[in-house]
C-alpha cells in the first residue's frame, strides 16, 4: 500500500461512493414501499367487491347467480393471495435494506450524521 493512499482526497472519494451507495439503497427502499402500497391496494379490491355483493344481496338470489359468484370468489381469493405476496416480499426487502443501510452507517461515520436512526 502506498503512503499516499490515505490522502484526504481518497477519503472524500470513499465517502462519495458510500453516499452514492446509500442513495441507491434508499431508491430501492422507495421502490419496495411502492410495491407494498400496490399490494395493499390489491388486498382492498376483493374487500370492496365482497362489500358491494353483500350490500346488493337482497336484489338477487345467490343460487341463481352461482355461476357468476364462484368465478368471482376464485378471482378474489387469487387477488388476496397476490396482495399478501406483494406485501410480504416488500416487507422482507425493506427490512433487508434497513440492515444494509445500518451497516453502511456504522462503516462510514460521516454518513451516520445524515441518516436518522431507526432503532
Amino acid at each position: 500500500m502506498h503512503p499516499e493512499s490515505s490522502k484526504p482526497s481518497d477519503l472524500v472519494e470513499n465517502d462519495t461512493n458510500a453516499v452514492g451507495a446509500v442513495q441507491l439503497l434508499l431508491a430501492e427502499q422507495r421502490t419496495a414501499l411502492a410495491v407494498m402500497r400496490t399490494g395493499i391496494a390489491v388486498l382492498a379490491l376483493p374487500l370492496s367487491v365482497v362489500s358491494l355483493l353483500i350490500a346488493t344481496s337482497k336484489y338477487y338470489d345467490a343460487l341463481a347467480v352461482l355461476h357468476f359468484l364462484l368465478p368471482l370468489a376464485v378471482f378474489c381469493v387469487c387477488l388476496v393471495i397476490f396482495g399478501i405476496f406483494l406485501v410480504a416480499r416488500s416487507m422482507r426487502k425493506v427490512h433487508r435494506l434497513d440492515k444494509v443501510i445500518l451497516r453502511m452507517k456504522q462503516e462510514h461515520t460521516r454518513i451516520a450524521q445524515f441518516i436518522e436512526s431507526t432503532e
